[in-house]
C-alpha cells in the first residue's frame, strides 16, 4: 500500500523541504489536491504571489527518462498549439524533473506545472457538448504525433494487450478485482479472449496506433468558460488511438450517457481528422478493455479514494459490460 498515513506525512515534509528548488518561500502553503497514481499538491506562495501545481510521483512507477519524455511531448504540443495544457515549471537550476530526498527510504521524482484555472466538467456543463470538443482536441493531438519526430531517447509506456493483461500487468491483475467471484472471473476471461482477438485483428499500424494521452478522463480536464484544458500526461504512451476515447469515460463506462458521449467524441474528432467507421465500431471493445484494466488498478491501489468509492460494485459492472460485449460481438 503506497499512501499509508505515515507516507503522506513524509510526503508533506519532503514537499516543504523542497520548496527552495522552485524558489518558493517557507511560508508557501502546500495543499494535497489528489491521491491517485501520484500525489498532487497546490503550492501557494504568499510572498511571491505564485501558485504552482506539484506532482509527486509514486515510487517505481516512472523513470526520470520517462518523465522527461512526457514533458518533451507536452512542450511540443504547446508549441504547436495542439492543446491547451499547463507548462512544466523548471527548478532554480533549470531542470524540470526534480528529486525529493528523504532521511530514509528512496527518493521521489517531482514535477511542477503552472496553475490552470477551471474545474472538472460534470453533467451540468453539458458533457455531450464537451465531448465533441474533446474529440477535436484528441484528433489534434493524434495529428501532432504523426508529424512529430520523437526526440532521441524518448521513453514511454506501451499500453497494449500484453502490458495490460499479460504475465506482468502494469497495473496488477484483474483477477484480484474487489468482490470478483469465480463466475465473474470466467466471464471476464472470455471477454478478454474476445478483446485479444479483435485488437490483434485491428492491428497496430500507424493509422490506428501511436503516442496517446491514455487518461483523458474527466478528472484530467478543466472547464473554464468556453475553454477545455487537458492536464496530467503521466500515463501517456503508445497504444491504439481509439483507446483515448475509452480512457475518457473511465469509472463511468456503463453510465447511460456514454453512447451519446461516444457519438459526440467521434463527431468532434471528424472535424479535425478522419475516423473510419470501422474504427468507430470498435470503440465498445476498447471501452470494456479499459473497464477490466481499471478493475486491476483499483485492486492494486486500494488505498486511494477512488478505489474506496468504487469498490466491488465497479467489478460487478465490469462483469455486466463483459457479458453484453460477448453477446454483441461474439
Amino acid at each position: 500500500m503506497e499512501y499509508r498515513p505515515e507516507v503522506l506525512a513524509d510526503l508533506e515534509a519532503r514537499v516543504r523541504a523542497a520548496l527552495p528548488q522552485w524558489g518558493l518561500s517557507p511560508r508557501t502553503a502546500a495543499t494535497l489536491l489528489n491521491l491517485s497514481e501520484n500525489a498532487t499538491y497546490r503550492l501557494d506562495d504568499p510572498d511571491a504571489g505564485r501558485r504552482l501545481i506539484l506532482r509527486v510521483h509514486r515510487i517505481g512507477y516512472r523513470t526520470a527518462a520517462e518523465i522527461a519524455s512526457e514533458l518533451a511531448w507536452i512542450e511540443a504540443l504547446r508549441a504547436a498549439g495542439a492543446v491547451a495544457t499547463p507548462a512544466p515549471i523548471a527548478g532554480t537550476d533549470g531542470g524540470f524533473v526534480r528529486t525529493l530526498p528523504a532521511a530514509a527510504g528512496p527518493a521521489r521524482h517531482a514535477v511542477a506545472f503552472e496553475f490552470a484555472p477551471g474545474k472538472e466538467p460534470d453533467r451540468g456543463d453539458d458533457l455531450v457538448a464537451w465531448f465533441r470538443t474533446l474529440g477535436a482536441i484528441t484528433a489534434r493531438m493524434h495529428a501532432h504525433v504523426r508529424a512529430w519526430p520523437l526526440p532521441a531517447g524518448f521513453r514511454r509506456q506501451r499500453w497494449d494487450f500484453e502490458t495490460m493483461f499479460g504475465a506482468r500487468p502494469v497495473w496488477g491483475s484483474w483477477r484480484a478485482g474487489m468482490g470478483l467471484d469465480r463466475q465473474g472471473a470466467a466471464v471476464l476471461e472470455r471477454a478478454l479472449d474476445l478483446i485479444g482477438r479483435r485488437t490483434a485483428r485491428f492491428g497496430t499500424g500507424p493509422a490506428r496506433y501511436g503516442l496517446v494521452h491514455a487518461d483523458l478522463r474527466l478528472a484530467n480536464l478543466l472547464v473554464d468558460g468556453d475553454r477545455l484544458t487537458v492536464i496530467d500526461f503521466d500515463d501517456c504512451g503508445f497504444s491504439w488511438l481509439a483507446y483515448d476515447f475509452a480512457a475518457a469515460v473511465s469509472f463511468m463506462e456503463d453510465d447511460p450517457i456514454v453512447p451519446a458521449l461516444m457519438a459526440a467524441w467521434a463527431a468532434g474528432y471528424r472535424t479535425v481528422a478522419p475516423l473510419p467507421a470501422a474504427d468507430e465500431a470498435e470503440l465498445p471493445v476498447f471501452l470494456v478493455m479499459r473497464r477490466i484494466l481499471l478493475v486491476g488498478w483499483l485492486a492494486s491501489h486500494s488505498e486511494v479514494p477512488t478505489a474506496r468509492e468504487m469498490g466491488a460494485g465497479y467489478t460487478a459492472g465490469a462483469v455486466a459490460m463483459a457479458e453484453d460485449l460477448l453477446t454483441r460481438f461474439a
